[in-house]
Parts: structure tokens; sequence; C-alpha cells
């Protein structure tokens, strides 16, 4: 039996009980713009969560991102080797060459809670397998 995602995709709160309900942390932030996106932790490390194109507070995809403030001591270059050899989650640089990570799951139409979870899985996967390749603690 699946369990389906409402229609449109889910709310802040919503993704956050579901974080919640398997064991992590998680906790709206709302930016000085006002915008507001979830912060949560997984491998030990903080990563957020934005909600692109929301209609009447429900989004229907996720963008995880995992940001590491290296101060500009890493090599952007090695970015390039991620993207050819890893399917999952695009690897860049950000505005002050910092390595970052994200992945885009949808939810609407048709998500289920179990696609969700398995490609949270996923996440938690290549976060883990990001962190530890580029040495990123």
């Amino acid at each position: 039996m699946t369990h389906p995602i409402p229609d449109g995709g889910l709310t802040l709160e919503e993704v956050i009980a579901w974080l919640q309900s398997g064991g992590y942390a998680a906790k709206v932030v709302t930016r000085e713009d006002g915008k507001r996106h979830i912060e949560s932790w997984s491998q030990g490390t903080l990563f957020n969560i934005f909600t692109p194109g929301c209609q009447s507070g429900r989004s229907a995809s996720l963008e995880l991102v995992f940001a590491f403030s290296s101060k500009g001591r890493f090599d952007v270059s090695r970015l390039n080797e991620w993207n050819s050899d890893i399917p999952w989650g695009k690897a860049y640089s950000d505005t002050v060459n910092d390595p970052c990570l994200d992945i885009d799951i949808a939810l609407s139409p048709g998500g289920t809670f179990e696609s969700l979870n398995d490609q949270f899985a996923t996440w938690n996967k290549i976060l883990s397998a990001f962190i530890g390749k580029y040495n990123l603690r």
C-alpha cells in the first residue's frame, strides 16, 4: 500500500513533520527578505531544503542543498569529476567558490511518501559520499 502525497505537494510544516518522523531535526528559517526554508541535519552536517514554486503554501518539489564553507581553500575544478562520476546530485561552486551539492525531488503530481523516503535515502548516501570524497568535515 502506498501513501500518496497531497495534490500540489507538501507545506513546510508537513515536510518538517515528515523529517521529524524519521528522526531528523528540522526547523523553519525565515530570511531577511521574508522567504522561508527548512534547515535539517544529516551525516552530522547542516543542509537546507528549499521549496521552489510554492502555490497556496504547497510545494510540488523540494531542493536539498549542502554548502560547505571552505574560505576559498577548495579547488572547485574537482567538482567536474563528481558530476561525471555520480548520476544523482549536482555539485557546483557558489559565489565565493565553496563546494555545494544539491538534489531536486519531485513531489507532485503523483508522488508518494515511499518515493520521497527512497529519494531522501539517496540524498543521504550521496551527501555522505560527497563529504567523504572531499573531506568536508
